[in-house]
């Protein structure tokens, strides 16, 4: 707790330091959204249904999360509406494939720890991963829209008389290279966080098969992929958002 604390204190220093008063509203909303997350999980534990808890509080702190992290009313609201229409086709795409991989609950590398205890504990192990999922790809979207308005509201702001095709166009310019920075920073702390299980698997001469095969493997891995598709839909998403303001604001 007290090694907590003292990076708890060091990164909210550094986020003044650098960032000032910006800094300071990223820092509340990273605590704002902690409360969040732990206020939905007593929710769920309260026999509330997980998917929609999930989709009314990951609504709240994408709000957080944007309005919080920028002063720009303009980008705010366009990485706000953007990221509202990513949420809702990533959840199209969540519920069926989390149904077909079918990787709900513990796997076998839990089994030691939990045999302990009894899993009948009232929950829905189906809707808890759709749940996962949804909430893991928060993060991604509200980064990639906010990346993407913040981008394109400064060229507006530099050249208000451009094209609109032009500004499209320098959107999705502006998301390859987000793209490809957010696709590793998902790989490398995915691959960071489960280096023991993939030095597990090795030490137990697991095939390819058996890697994913992997039931917390596969339900990781899934959750990096709907972060990627969630980023890459965030990008024309955005362009097109800020792009049918400019037309009511003419």
């Amino acid at each position: 707790m007290i090694t907590i604390g003292w990076l708890s204190a060091i990164l909210f220093g550094l986020m003044v330091i650098i960032g000032g008063m910006n800094g300071v509203r990223s820092f509340l909303s990273l605590f704002l959204n902690f409360l969040m997350l732990f206020f939905t999980i007593i929710l769920i534990t309260g026999g509330f249904p997980p998917v929609v808890v999930t989709l009314i509080n990951g609504i709240i702190i994408l709000a957080i999360t944007i309005f919080l992290g920028d002063d720009n009313t303009q980008v705010t609201e366009t990485a706000f509406y953007a990221s509202l229409i990513v949420l809702i086709i990533l959840v199209l795409l969540i519920i069926p494939v989390e149904h077909l991989a079918a990787v709900q609950g513990f796997g076998a590398e839990d089994s030691e720890e939990i045999e302990a205890f009894s899993l009948l504990v009232g929950a829905n192990f189906m809707q808890i991963a759709i749940s996962t999922a949804i909430f893991s790809t928060l993060g991604a979207i509200a980064e990639g829209a906010i990346a993407i308005s913040a981008g394109l509201n400064e060229i507006v702001e530099q050249t208000p008389t451009i094209d609109l095709k032009k500004l499209y166009a320098a959107g999705i310019s502006i998301g390859k290279h987000i793209i490809g920075t957010t696709f590793n920073t998902l790989f490398f702390g995915f691959f960071g966080g489960f280096l023991a299980l993939f030095i597990l698997l090795v030490q137990t001469h697991a095939t390819f098969a058996d890697i994913i095969n992997d039931k917390i493997f596969v339900a990781e891995l899934i959750m990096i992929l709907f972060s990627i598709i969630g980023v890459i839909l965030a990008v024309p998403i955005t362009a097109w958002v800020l792009i049918q303001k400019l037309k009511q604001r003419k």
